[in-house]
């Protein structure tokens, strides 16, 4: 069993709070769930449109819907309570409660096809059997890169700045855009698979570009991309695609880590009773979903963080040059405490997986700050966690980036609420949860991006898509 922090499992079972009924409406059938996708998708925006709820309801736990529905989703049920305060999130982490079968992107599962008609591990609950096993196995893969991890992600990240640098020096500003999602897939290949693109040209050229596709047509039911409406409501949000439009991406992809990531690929079946497709499948989902997508979402965000703030930047800068010693480890990016706080921040403020959801295992009490609720056995429980780790009650200044928020004893508490591994970063993954088995490689690696960056170079500016000056350390 997976429990929340401490703090909210008293709150949990705190019987002094006034129940209450859910508030919130369905809305007529079809049509309630077509006016719910048209505010959160074009006339209010994802964020808006709970705020707006929130308001309305004068709570934090509602009913509504939540896309993809009507007209095309014949098989999908968009009906949700929305749980948007710490205390009513954390329910989502307790396995007693939340059934996690099939509920990676709310009621909607894309076509198996997009994993070679395998289940992959995220769309299976902790109850059954295949889960722990493929955890098992990914877990195992991360604890043996990471005598690699740091060497191969300096060296890549290396290659990535030489082309920017030289873009640079013809163009008054650099996209970098591609340029990331190149290193990042070279690098997570390496690390992950061990395989290396470079043995494959096809696969070394446009491999990132696969791999955004086959993510593209699994995510756009979903997703918001800012395009012309009504053209992104009626072309992108309205029908399932179909795996085919993307079947030869998928299937070079798979191609090129069998035969290069052959010892990877054999651990599973050896180690941990995968099929050699368990194996395969599994991996390439970990590695283009998980991975890639996250790092492809978090880190334009995290760089933003940076190069658009020369305070910040110095502070950072000094940190990243007087601790650590001389060279860049998983051991000397502990060691700046400032660098690791802004990755957590960035991580509060923009979660680059944006909703959580559980399904409810049995009827169940659940707790709000200030209400009691009673869930039934088989609703949708829908966590929005922008606005959960912006809980007033938990954040000061919520709204506002805070670079030190999470130094110091009173920071290392708050870890207790940064939810963006589908756990609190203070807890552990383990076989019998859901929290994302790379979470504490995951913001390292973030934390030793920035301390690379800035013993590189003395001044960076730029946004969450281009830079623009690049001063190098003497």
């Amino acid at each position: 069993m997976s429990l929340p922090p401490p703090s909210l499992v008293t709150a949990a079972t705190a019987t002094d709070l006034p129940i209450r009924q859910i508030p919130g409406s369905y809305g007529f059938p079809l049509l309630g769930s077509l006016s719910d996708r048209l505010d959160y998708f074009w006339f209010q925006k994802p964020e808006s449109f709970f705020r707006k709820r929130i308001e309305k309801y004068k709570s934090t736990v509602f009913r509504t819907n939540v896309p993809p529905s009507f007209p095309f989703f014949a098989n999908v049920n968009p009906n949700v309570i929305a749980l948007l305060d710490v205390k009513s999130f954390s329910h989502l982490f307790d396995m007693d409660l939340v059934d996690k079968k099939n509920v990676l992107v709310g009621d909607f599962v894309p076509d198996v096809a997009f994993t070679g008609n395998i289940r992959v591990s995220v769309y299976q609950d902790t109850t059954e059997p295949q889960h722990s096993k493929v955890k098992g196995y990914i877990m195992d893969i991360l604890k043996r890169s990471s005598g690699i991890w740091v060497s191969e992600l300096v060296s890549n990240l290396d290659i990535m700045w030489d082309s920017i640098e030289a873009t640079l020096s013809k163009s008054s500003s650099a996209p970098y855009i591609f340029p990331l999602q190149q290193f990042l897939f070279t690098f997570l290949c390496k690390v992950l698979a061990g395989a290396d693109p470079s043995r494959d040209p096809k696969i070394a050229d446009s491999g990132y570009a696969m791999l955004d596709r086959w993510l593209a047509l699994q995510l756009l039911p979903t997703v918001s991309i800012g395009i012309l409406q009504p053209l992104e409501e009626i072309f992108l949000h309205s029908f399932a695609y179909p795996f085919f439009l993307v079947s030869g991406d998928y299937n070079n992809i798979y191609n090129f880590v069998k035969q290069q990531g052959k010892e990877t690929i054999n651990r599973g079946e050896i180690g941990f009773g995968l099929t050699q497709e368990e194996a395969i499948h599994n991996l390439i989902f970990v590695l283009g979903f998980n991975s890639f997508g996250g790092f492809s979402v978090f880190l334009p965000t995290l760089i933003d963080a940076i190069a658009s703030n020369s305070a910040l930047q110095e502070k950072l800068k000094n940190e990243a040059r007087e601790n650590g010693g001389s060279t860049l480890t998983f051991d000397s990016i502990k060691q700046m405490p400032l660098i690791q706080s802004v990755v957590y921040e960035t991580l509060r403020m923009n979660p680059p997986v944006p909703l959580q959801y559980g399904r409810a295992r049995t009827d169940f009490r659940l707790t709000s700050h200030d209400s009691v609720f009673d869930v039934k056995k088989g609703e949708l429980l829908c966590g929005f966690q922008k606005l959960v780790m912006r809980d007033s009650l938990i954040f000061d200044e919520p709204d506002r980036f805070k670079p030190d928020r999470f130094t110091g004893e009173k920071g290392a508490q708050l870890l207790d609420y940064l939810y963006w591994s589908n756990g609190p970063q203070s807890a552990s993954s383990t076989l019998s949860n859901k929290q994302c088995a790379g979470k504490e490689v995951v913001t390292l690696t973030a934390a030793l991006i920035v301390a690379y960056l800035l013993r590189r170079y003395d001044s960076i500016i730029g946004d969450a898509s281009s830079i623009t000056t690049l001063q190098k350390a003497n």
